[in-house]
């Protein structure tokens, strides 16, 4: 990607039982556009005596994005949803005020060998919007747009670009692509792009400015309109990004906001035991970590 100003390696973190690798927020960049956390999950085989079981927890001032390459979740939460997520669908839930949700394998898998991969994404929220009252949305993978240009696979599973716009209702200017190749290609894309861009690797490689970059890389562009590099054959990459905001945001744990003391309020309910509980999930729940 011409311009690269930042290169993010993958790094592992733990949630719980499992390991997944951390890409955002990184120390010297915080977000990209308004997004403010990615997780890659996987890829994770599991036996008939494993399952990825992430009990209930909060969170403020954000919506989620899950994005599954293989493997099924279930996702509960406290406004009565229970879907299932499967390869290529979008699960957006937006926090907004207060939200608290469960994501489980699903019981006719627990006990057989599975796999699970996928991309977990937190979206801030704009600070008129931190308080709304919280949604969920369930996309299924044929409602997303996908079309074939220059020998590349697109699909917009976010947001606005290409002049096409994903059914997933984002509460921001953004856009989150996936673009596969079968082979080599280069790519000046900076014209249908805005605001701030990163490009993940999730497989293959790119060419930049007579550099190599590979898998579990994120590339951070200087500035998006400069967007131009050369993709591999067999690469799979996603690319994110949109108007930043002109706020700071702040992270604690699983809460998001512009106010210190609405995540400090946030703490104390979910240290009270005050949240909704989820339906079908009434009983385990996340503790607030203690930080030594």
């Amino acid at each position: 990607m011409s311009n690269i100003g930042l290169i993010i390696e993958e790094r592992a973190a733990s949630i719980g039982k499992f390991i997944v690798g951390r890409l955002l927020p990184f120390r010297e960049k915080r977000m990209v556009g308004p997004f403010i956390f990615i997780d890659h999950m996987g890829p994770a085989k599991m036996n008939e005596r494993e399952n990825f079981d992430v009990m209930p927890h909060p969170h403020i001032g954000l919506s989620t994005l899950t994005f599954l390459f293989e493997g099924n979740i279930l996702h509960r939460d406290t406004l009565g949803n229970e879907v299932e997520i499967k390869p290529g669908a979008v699960n957006w839930m937006t926090a907004g005020i207060g939200i608290v949700h469960s994501e489980r394998t699903p019981e006719y898998l627990r006990f057989s060998d599975k796999f699970l991969h996928g991309l977990q994404i937190w979206v801030a929220l704009p600070k008129e919007l931190q308080q709304m009252k919280p949604e969920f949305f369930h996309v299924e993978e044929g409602d997303i747009p996908v079309w074939n240009a220059n020998g590349l696979r697109f699909k917009l599973i976010a947001g606005e670009a290409f002049g096409r716009r994903s059914p997933v209702p984002v509460y921001s200017r953004l856009y989150m692509l996936e673009i596969k190749s079968s082979a080599k290609r280069t790519l000046n894309i900076g014209k249908d792009l805005f605001g701030e861009s990163g490009l993940y690797i999730l497989e293959g490689t790119i060419e930049s400015e007579g550099n190599i970059y590979e898998s579990k890389q994120l590339l951070v562009a200087k500035e998006s309109s400069l967007c131009e590099f050369t993709i591999g054959e067999n690469t799979t990459v996603y690319i994110f990004g949109g108007e930043p905001f002109a706020e700071e945001r702040f992270i604690d744990w699983n809460f998001v906001s512009t106010d210190r003391e609405l995540i400090n309020a946030a703490k104390q309910k979910w240290l009270d035991q005050a949240f909704e509980k989820v339906p079908g999930d009434e009983v385990d729940f996340v503790p607030y970590p203690i930080r030594l």
